[in-house]
């Protein structure tokens, strides 16, 4: 899955996964987050993922030139909740258009976990 261009040059596909990376690495540079949240789904426990998995955190859904997206992290306790959000939507939108040339579309943040 991903996004497919043609020109008078060739083909370009980027993946769900490359525009997962990008996110993650976006939310990373955002103040408060500690990390990408990852949960299990057979025991509900949530684990945080190093720099190597940032994309687990992240589920991508790109269709007609627009990426929607969900991110789960993980924020810093003491930090508003709300401002790291809009932070991160800030970041993540300017990182979509800026690397992929693609639209940001609905960007839905899940804090899935504080920590000290």
């Amino acid at each position: 899955m991903g996004v497919h261009f043609e020109n008078e040059f060739g083909k370009i596909e980027i993946t769900n996964d490359c525009i997962a990376t990008i996110i993650g690495l976006s939310c990373m540079e955002s103040y408060g987050v500690v990390g990408m949240a990852s949960k299990s789904v057979a025991d509900g426990i949530v684990t945080l993922l190093g720099r190597e998995n940032l994309q687990k955190g992240i589920k991508v859904l790109a269709e007609n030139d627009v990426v929607n997206v969900d991110i789960h992290i993980i924020v810093e306790y003491g930090t508003r909740i709300p401002v790291i959000a809009e932070n991160i939507k800030e970041r993540v939108s300017y990182a979509i258009e800026k690397y992929t040339g693609l639209k940001p579309g609905i960007i839905n943040i899940f804090v899935d976990g504080i920590r000290l």
